[in-house]
């Protein structure tokens, strides 16, 4: 289930108060920075609940929140956050280290240790809450990769980015009748992403194996469009004999020819059916999202949705 809470909803006099309570009760216990005029307090969360996950959306002014050592004291059971941030740059700090995040980098921290979020510019976010129980990781592991700046770089980190995204960014996913299925996955990844930040690769062996279906799924999902996406080149991407990527796909119920053919076709049918798609050809959006040939594209269109590309583009159209 999907709640937005805006601050602008309260009174004036009492919307500082109604934030704290907001992201306390909703969230997690922090001080926050609030401009001393009510005017100028603007802040939109927008919460989903998947199982264990938390998937939060923030937008804001800009503030500072901080999480002292007297909150970080709290009885309550301990908590990861995880920071994607969107637009802009933002930066925390926690264990004595400075991250600064920029558009696709992600960073996690934990509550039960002080931590400082600080928003210069606005607050432009998505946080993800887990529960540290269910990531099985030691201390000293989340210790040693809390407020540092993931994403682009390491691959694990790069593709859990992108998948974090999808969700966050997606209200079908958020639903209540999606998000549960998907709370495992986004916690085998989150883990596998951690683990594959660290020092000692060795601590990652067992989580990377465990969250390779997942990983593939989305690797496949990210290079959709991609003309030279070959069994070859995804085993090579995840570091596995192509024997192995089709064992991993066969226990997923997935073959990769047909769904690489049903999603490319799925996205040129969503692309169809957009306002701006009106000015391009069929074969420049078949090309798009990876059909080399416009004649076999519009083929397999018409079998699969019993219409032309351009009846279907057509239709929406109207």
């Amino acid at each position: 289930m999907t709640t937005v809470w805006k601050a602008a909803e309260a009174p004036a006099r009492e919307r500082a108060a109604a934030v704290r309570e907001a992201v306390g009760s909703r969230v997690v216990r922090v001080d926050i920075a609030l401009p001393d005029d009510p005017g100028d307090i603007d802040v939109e969360l927008t919460l989903s609940d998947a199982g264990p996950v938390q998937v939060l959306t923030v937008r804001s002014m800009a503030t500072t929140v901080t999480r002292s050592p007297r909150l970080a004291r709290d009885e309550a059971e301990p908590q990861l956050f995880l920071t994607l941030q969107g637009t802009g740059e933002s930066a925390m700090a926690q264990h004595g280290r400075h991250a600064r995040l920029r558009g696709g980098q992600f960073a996690v921290y934990t509550t039960t240790n002080p931590y400082t979020l600080m928003f210069d510019h606005g607050l432009d976010a998505h946080f993800f809450r887990i529960p540290v129980a269910e990531l099985a990781l030691p201390e000293p592991a989340l210790r040693e990769v809390s407020a540092r700046a993931l994403g682009p770089g390491n691959p694990v980190a790069e593709l859990t980015a992108g998948y974090l995204r999808r969700i966050a960014d997606s209200p079908d996913l958020r639903s209540r009748a999606v998000a549960g299925s998907l709370a495992q996955p986004t916690i085998d990844l989150v883990r596998a992403a951690l683990l594959s930040s660290m020092a000692d690769p060795a601590l990652g062996k067992a989580s990377m194996e465990s969250t390779l279906e997942v990983r593939l799924l989305e690797y496949l999902h990210t290079h959709l469009g991609d003309h030279g996406l070959t069994a070859a080149r995804i085993a090579a991407a995840h570091h596995i004999s192509v024997r192995h990527l089709y064992a991993v796909l066969s226990r997923a119920g997935v073959s990769l020819g047909d769904w690489l053919r049903t999603h490319r076709l799925e996205a040129c049918r969503r692309e169809l059916a957009k306002p701006r798609s009106r000015t391009r050809t069929i074969a420049s959006v078949a090309h798009q999202w990876g059909f080399a040939d416009a004649t076999h594209f519009s083929r397999a269109f018409r079998a699969t949705y019993g219409m032309t590309p351009r009846d279907w583009r057509n239709a929406k159209s109207r």
